[in-house]
């Protein structure tokens, strides 16, 4: 006897054909024929502990595996637990299918408990948000799908009624999103041919667009063929190898950093915007350079209504032909030789030092020191990030994935259990301060229920340290930052790893290599004192 096809099954189906193979939420009543129907497509459903933590393992999967990420919430309290990753991946532009079960139109019209209007919940933090109907399943699905993961990516809301997750459905085939422009109008490439000729102090400036369109390969072509030196924001890292002769690393929300890096920018006579989304970046790279004395290409999926920057050339176009479009016809170039890119790259590694003896800088140097290249990271929100970001070397696109848009707190451990569920042969390691891993210390049983090894390291200073170091910069009272010292190792043995505190460079060595060959995850409690990070970022 054949199965009928489920309205439900329909949106599975379309999630499998998109790339999805894990979805993760907590189940209710209102979801178990989606669960049920994401199981039978193929799609694994992993439990976790809750919905927050449950989007970010979804969108550290995304980074490993490219596709859309898929959180599964019941009805309200399950579904507003969400709330804070559905606005971090629309931030973040992380395409995200958001899937809450609910209660039928009819029976809400009499019915209250946990009912409220999800559509109008997540409308304001999701690119689209649908009500699912079995007479257009297949639609809705393609759409929701095209929506999320058309530049720039981000989440889509889909509510599922009990009852249509369970009526019949049938499928009419899949609807293809329509392409963009590949190339800009042939008057403004010939502009911005002429500008790139005749540019004597250019300089690049890289965003995460660039890596959603995987346009590494004709970004190193360009930046090479002309010389440009370039910047990326925090999430664009490793876009091109940090190494690179004209990376001059990442930036966004480090003051320090900006002191050497800002200089370049309004110094420049061309800035070419590829990919770049100001979103990461802090207040001070507003309108950063002056259109009366530069000249700005801006490379972008979508028209510039942020108004962070502006540019006199707007390509809305797709960057690997646009860039080789504009390199093919441009025959001369003055590469500069002032010696200021190569000066702020000196300033920049003086500014970063590796040889702390012990402190923050301390331990993220010891730890890009330890683990071999190839090693997964991902990084809380807090000062630590912050001076990680500056300090942690990429070698490939999402190498360093973190919250940069919406800066939440409480994602780098989940986001690890993520990575290496899906990239379970590589090191993955997150970097936490103490209050975000507290947030969401309860996955640490997720990683145990998933047999996967993991590192966590934390940064214990009992305190806010980002806030606590504002608070004193504006000379106010200590208030609200501070907070008890516990035994976070002791949480890591508590839920089936492994525990260790450490206090020094030799302790946090023997930790970590410890830690690449341990069956069980690893939480690296490495205490510092507080004030580390004092002009360190």
């Amino acid at each position: 006897m054949t199965t009928p096809t489920r309205a439900a099954d329909v949106l599975a189906r379309r999630l499998y054909q998109a790339g999805c193979r894990h979805a993760f939420g907590m189940p209710g009543g209102e979801v178990l024929t989606l669960v049920d129907a994401l199981q039978a497509a193929g799609i694994t459903f992993h439990l976790a502990k809750h919905e927050n933590c449950a989007g970010f393992m979804g969108e550290a999967v995304h980074h490993s595996d490219g596709a859309p990420a898929i959180l599964v919430a019941t009805l309200g309290p399950g579904a507003l637990n969400g709330v804070n990753v559905v606005a971090n991946a629309h931030q973040d532009r992380v395409p995200m299918l958001v899937l809450t079960g609910c209660v039928d139109a009819a029976e809400e019209l009499n019915y209250t408990h946990q009912v409220l209007d999800h559509q109008a919940v997540f409308a304001p933090i999701t690119k689209a948000t649908f009500r699912l109907n079995a007479e257009a399943a297949d639609l809705i699905a393609d759409k929701a799908v095209a929506i999320a993961t058309t530049p720039r990516n981000g989440p889509v809301h889909i509510d599922v009624p009990i009852s249509v997750a369970d009526a019949p459905a049938t499928d009419g085939g899949i609807r293809r999103a329509p392409a963009r422009a590949t190339v800009p109008d042939s008057a403004a490439l010939a502009q911005a041919r002429d500008w790139l000729s005749g540019s004597k102090r250019p300089i690049a400036i890289i965003g995460l667009d660039a890596l959603q369109e995987n346009a590494g390969d004709a970004i190193k072509s360009f930046l090479e063929t002309f010389q440009i030196p370039f910047i990326t924001t925090y999430k664009a890292k490793g876009i091109l190898p940090e190494d690179h002769a004209l990376c001059l690393g990442g930036a966004g929300l480090s003051p320090l950093a900006d002191t050497h890096l800002l200089p370049l920018l309004h110094d420049a006579d061309l800035v070419v915007c590829i990919g770049y989304d100001p979103i990461e970046m802090r207040p001070g790279w507003r309108d950063v350079w002056d259109l009366t004395r530069q000249n700005v290409i801006d490379i972008t999926p979508e028209p510039n209504l942020h108004y962070m920057h502006q540019a006199q050339l707007s390509f809305v176009t797709a960057i690997s032909p646009t860039l080789t479009a504009l390199g093919a016809g441009t025959t001369t170039h003055a590469i500069r030789d002032d010696g200021q890119p190569e000066a702020a790259k000196a300033a920049l590694k003086k500014a970063f030092p590796q040889d702390d003896n012990w402190g923050p800088a301390a331990v993220i140097a010891e730890s890009r020191a330890v683990l071999p290249k190839g090693t997964l990271a991902t990084a809380d929100s807090g000062a630590h990030r912050i001076l990680l970001s500056q300090m942690w070397d990429c070698e490939e696109p999402r190498g360093l994935i973190q919250s940069s848009g919406l800066c939440t707190m409480g994602c780098a451990v989940p986001m690890a259990i993520g990575r290496k569920l899906a990239q379970p042969d590589r090191p993955v390691i997150s970097f936490s301060g103490d209050a975000g891993f507290l947030m969401v210390a309860g996955e640490l049983a997720t990683a145990a229920e998933m047999q996967i090894a993991p590192i966590f390291l934390v940064f214990v200073d009992a305190s806010l340290a980002l806030i606590e170091l504002k608070q004193r910069q504006r000379q106010m009272a200590n208030a609200a930052v501070d907070f008890g010292r516990h035994d976070f190792a002791a949480m890591g043995r508590a839920f089936g790893g492994n525990g260790v505190t450490v206090r020094n460079r030799k302790e946090l060595r023997a930790a970590l290599t410890d830690a690449m060959t341990a069956q069980h995850f690893t939480v690296i409690a490495a205490e510092i004192e507080p004030g580390g990070y004092d002009g360190r970022i």
